[in-house]
């Protein structure tokens, strides 16, 4: 069954536990389409899917790519070429979040109920694609245990690369640096201190802490950090309104300060494993405040916070010298046009051999010292 909008969806049932992953609870996604940030304007139409387990997949009817962190521009550049329409597509995905993670709401599943779930989804993907009108169906960043149900040649599986932190019980900061070359080391001690120097203070605040005037700024730097590319934000200020009242708990802001002015911040998201960054700006460019407030507060936090990972968010070689190393990340498709559908899959066959070779590479880069030394 489908359903347009989340609030139309019905009440989980009675028992069933929302994920504890923030982008996979219903919260996340209402305040979304609740701020308009999400909608038929924006060029995410929601069309969720209920399967027969009371499980709610989201879904999404999408006339463009942006936002999605996958890009399939040249397939759509491709399809126009041939004189098909690539777009509308089905997506299932967390809108402007490339972070992997459960794809199902209220889905405290047995294996066995997972399975017959998505077998019933595959059987019917043909004829929702023709209902729908779409070209196919596109999973973004779906965790290991539901991206095993999905296997080429029926599905094109794409692999990519980003960026991640890993808590191996580090006690400090300082305990993370040990790890670490003497002339990382020197180098990050150096970073943070030149913040510091500059009369700039950066405070970890959580959601329940942050004040209307507070939020409002940062909202101002979300919107600079897309400017400046010539963009506008994709989010609206009510949503991020939202995330302090309705997701209080898994969300926590850097804020830096000159004196009493709030000049830049970066907003975080958390479960009980994993820290994830997602959205920075500033007003002025200060020297390493970047690394500072997205990076080395993130650490601090996730230490202090005894979490396992922290996922700054998609692309940026510039992580790696600072402990950061190089995670596989997954996307599956399908495509109604099967000819398509089969270039495609044996072209992203050799897209993977270069994406291995770039993580290897990436894997000597790291800045930690050899293994007994």
């Amino acid at each position: 069954m489908t359903w347009k909008l989340l609030s139309q969806c019905p009440a989980p049932e009675p028992g069933r536990t929302e994920h504890d992953n923030p982008f996979a609870r219903r919260s996340f996604l209402h305040a979304l389409e609740a701020s308009g940030s999400v909608s038929a304007d924006t060029g995410w139409t929601p069309h969720h899917h209920m399967h027969d387990s009371g499980a709610i997949q989201p879904l999404y009817r999408k006339d463009h790519s942006y936002g999605e962190y996958v890009f399939d521009w040249a397939w759509a550049d491709a399809y126009a070429r041939a004189g098909l329409h690539y777009y509308p597509k089905l997506l299932t995905a967390i809108p402007f979040t490339p972070s992997t993670g459960p794809r199902m709401l209220d889905a405290d599943l047995a294996p066995e109920e997972s399975r017959l779930a998505i077998a019933s989804w595959i059987e019917q993907l043909p004829d929702t694609c023709h209902r729908e009108q779409a070209s196919g169906w596109h999973l973004l960043f779906p965790d290991k245990d539901l991206l095993a149900q999905f296997a080429e040649p029926e599905f094109i599986l794409r692999k990519g690369c980003q960026f991640h932190w890993f808590n191996r019980d580090y006690r400090d900061f300082d305990d993370f640096l040990g790890r670490m070359t003497a002339r990382r080391r020197k180098t990050i001690r150096k970073e943070r201190r030149r913040v510091a120097e500059q009369g700039i203070e950066v405070r970890m605040i959580e959601g329940s802490a942050m004040t209307a005037d507070w939020l409002a700024r940062f909202y101002a730097f979300y919107h600079t950090t897309y400017l400046k590319r010539g963009m506008r934000g994709y989010l609206s200020q009510d949503f991020f309104q939202r995330l302090c009242t309705d997701l209080a708990d898994h969300t926590a802001f850097a804020l830096a300060f000159r004196g009493q002015e709030l000049i830049a911040g970066a907003l975080f998201f958390h479960d009980q494993q994993t820290l994830y960054g997602r959205y920075w700006g500033c007003i002025e460019d200060i020297d390493c405040l970047h690394f500072e407030t997205c990076y080395y507060q993130g650490i601090d936090y996730a230490i202090a916070k005894g979490l396992r990972r922290f996922d700054p968010g998609t692309q940026g070689e510039h992580k790696i010298p600072r402990g950061f190393e190089p995670t596989a990340t997954w996307s599956a498709h399908w495509l109604a046009h099967r000819e398509f559908h089969e270039l495609i899959r044996r072209h992203l066959r050799q897209e993977r051999v270069h994406i291995d070779a770039y993580m290897a590479e990436a894997e000597t880069l790291l800045p930690f010292k050899a293994q007994g030394s």
